[in-house]
């Protein structure tokens, strides 16, 4: 018997209309553990299996599905297959909306199917009008907004490559993400808006084009239609002026592996690796999660709270392939009274709403209830990732937005653009919990010495080839930097670097970052089941924990935020300590808690452990343009409580 009671499960009706359902009935299993068992046993069938139920179009079929199976960097897949990602994503036409913008000024935006086909058909007229051939670069600097998927998409057609970040990265933080893959033509707002305030960008844009010799053309977007537009340098053009007029749409067909995007990692301890995905590998997994995981049809309205430098942008993206219509939305989510989010939510009909662990703790102190504010009928799933989401999170989102939706915590990351476990229709959720391992994904968790473990703590892998492995790091030409970034751990394994634990019911529990993990005494502790642990307090509003190095051993040190007016009294340390030893174990106690007034984190809302941890050690953080909030690390420095 589990020691995790479930907290939802679907009735029987929910299962039986879930593509999950259809495709294991196809497959003949009436279980998700015996399909999945399947899926890695039989992976080039499964595979097979998932392009024919999701309808992948392939202009030239594959010699072989898996070429070498022992192989996971040059695993083979689909070769001599072609196709092309925008193909799949713009193969749904009509008046019906494919996408709506929603943004934080009021402003609302609609682009039908057919429209946007046109939209992109144009935009990679003047690519190719440009000089962009297949294999060039592209870079989006821009909002959330539906210009940002059109230049995308007209950018994947021609074959050429995609990369992206959000507008609120400064000068050098861009550069540093683009001036290594040396795009043709730069896609850039001319402003962006966020929690009421007008953010220009023309200055930016200025100096991110002069940086970057590579560049041919720098297309500028009207984002905040009223600011002015104009940007002093050479080869500027206008959206419109760009758009052009009416032409054929024309993708041309490439190899599965032909790269797709270029994304970045965080880069909070150095330059940002560049990690390459293809079109093939990163379409396939994508349907798959959105198809079967997440149960993604044509009737939905699918909503993820993200920026363009974050990876769940373009996880969302594809959401195009299933015929729904996308929900984007630009802008603070806590803006004015902080219920912008639901509002749209509301009134747009969202059924599948996406955000962030952090989110769905904010939320919680703010006092906002979605399920007495808003009319929310056809919420049926919110999804949750960017950091583990606590068992108090779970226990919130049935309490405060609905009580029978399925919770979908997910976790993968940049590196393979999709997940290693997240959510499944057909399964029960349990507190705190991942629901499944994803199909085609032979995900394990290993102990130090190398054993798969059930129930214990250790490292999340992967143990045969999946397609959404990276083609490959820029300017690696020998793979080194990739080898050493996955395989190093576990010789031919890939080390995802997550501190995981697989349930005796076949979910999952992240216990964070396996750089961040803590190690007193030897022992090993993820800082997530600290965190657990003391957020569930009502002083605290979140927690940082590193290991200091201290008298030739690790200590714990907890930092806080605390509510607005609350004292880190002896009385709330003894309490916190209390907490954390009754619930986990002696060794996750801190040696020491502090409070700070800020906490330091990535654009994409992580709390940076290993930023913190050399502040604190009296070493340098080279690279701070990644963070949302740099100056938070100050607090950090040269605090005279941890001298003692």
């Amino acid at each position: 018997m589990s020691s995790n009671p479930v907290i939802w499960e679907p009735d029987s009706a929910r299962i039986r209309a879930s593509a999950m359902y259809q495709f294991m009935q196809q497959q003949g299993f009436e279980d998700y553990a015996g399909l999945h068992q399947w899926s890695i046993d039989n992976s080039p069938a499964f595979w097979s299996a998932l392009c024919e139920f999701c309808d992948i179009r392939f202009e030239r079929p594959a010699e072989t599905v898996l070429a070498r199976p022992d192989n996971f960097m040059d695993a083979g897949w689909f070769e001599g297959a072609e196709l092309n990602f925008a193909t799949h994503l713009l193969r749904h036409t009509g008046d019906k909306a494919a996408i709506v913008f929603c943004g934080e000024d009021g402003a609302r935006r609609e682009f039908s199917r057919d429209e946007l086909r046109e939209n992109v058909a144009r935009v990679a007229a003047s690519l190719r009008a440009s000089g962009v051939e297949k294999g060039d670069r592209i870079a989006g600097f821009l909002p959330n907004c539906p210009e940002a998927i059109v230049a995308m998409l007209a950018t994947t057609s021609i074959g050429a490559i995609w990369s992206s970040c959000s507008p609120d990265f400064g000068i050098n933080g861009v550069v540093d993400r683009f001036g290594q893959i040396e795009p043709k033509v730069l896609f850039a707002a001319n402003a962006y808006f966020y929690n009421g305030k007008i953010c220009d960008l023309r200055a930016t844009v200025a100096g991110v084009a002069t940086a970057i010799p590579s560049l041919l053309k720098t297309v500028i977007v009207p984002f905040a239609e009223r600011e002015p537009v104009d940007v002093d340098i050479e080869h500027v053009l206008l959206w419109q002026e760009f758009l052009g007029a009416d032409a054929k749409l024309e993708i041309e067909a490439v190899e599965f592996n032909h790269p797709l995007y270029v994304m970045f990692s965080s880069g909070t301890t150095g330059v940002p690796k560049c990690i390459v995905h293809g079109h093939g590998g990163t379409l396939l997994q994508q349907s798959k999660e959105h198809v079967l995981h997440t149960g993604v049809t044509a009737d939905d309205k699918l909503f993820y709270f993200t920026t363009c430098g974050w990876m769940m942008w373009n996880w969302l993206v594809a959401g195009l392939g299933t015929g729904a219509t996308l929900i984007l939305f630009d802008g603070a989510p806590f803006y004015a009274d902080g219920r912008i989010l639901w509002e749209i939510a509301e009134r747009e009909g969202i059924t599948i709403f996406g955000t962030s662990a952090k989110y769905i703790s904010a939320l919680e102190n703010t006092g906002i209830r979605p399920s007495e504010d808003f009319a929310l009928p056809g919420l049926r799933t919110v999804l949750s990732t960017g950091s583990p989401l606590a068992p108090a999170s779970f226990d919130f989102v049935y309490e405060a937005i609905a009580d029978d939706l399925q919770l979908a915590s997910i976790s993968g990351g940049t590196d393979i653009l999709s997940c290693f476990a997240l959510g499944n229709p057909i399964l029960p959720v349990r507190r705190g919990e991942l629901q499944c391992k994803g199909l085609g994904m032979a995900t394990e968790i290993y102990s130090e010495d190398g054993r798969s473990v059930v129930g214990e703590h250790g490292e999340l892998v992967c143990t045969r080839p999946f397609p959404a492995t990276p083609v490959g790091f820029w300017n690696d030409p020998d793979g080194a930097r990739y080898r050493a970034a996955y395989f190093e751990r576990f010789p031919g394994i890939w080390a995802h670097g997550d501190f995981a634990e697989l349930t005796e019911d076949g979910g999952m529990v992240i216990h964070g970052r396996s750089d961040s993990v803590l190690n007193p005494g030897g022992v090993r502790i993820g800082t997530a089941e600290i965190y657990r642990q003391v957020e569930k307090l009502d002083e605290v509003v979140e927690s940082i924990a590193i290991g200091q190095n201290w008298d030739g051993d690790v200590r714990v040190v907890l930092f806080v935020l605390l509510k607005d007016g609350i004292a880190l009294t002896d009385e709330l340390v003894g309490i916190i300590r209390k907490t954390i030893r009754d619930n986990t174990t002696p060794r996750h106690v801190p040696a020491k808690v502090i409070s700070v007034p800020e906490i330091p984190r990535t654009k994409s809302g992580k709390i940076v452990e290993l930023a913190v941890r050399s502040v604190v050690h009296g070493e340098e953080v080279n690279n701070t343009e990644a963070l949302a909030n740099p100056e938070a690390l100050q607090y950090f420095r040269g605090l005279p409580d941890l001298e003692t």
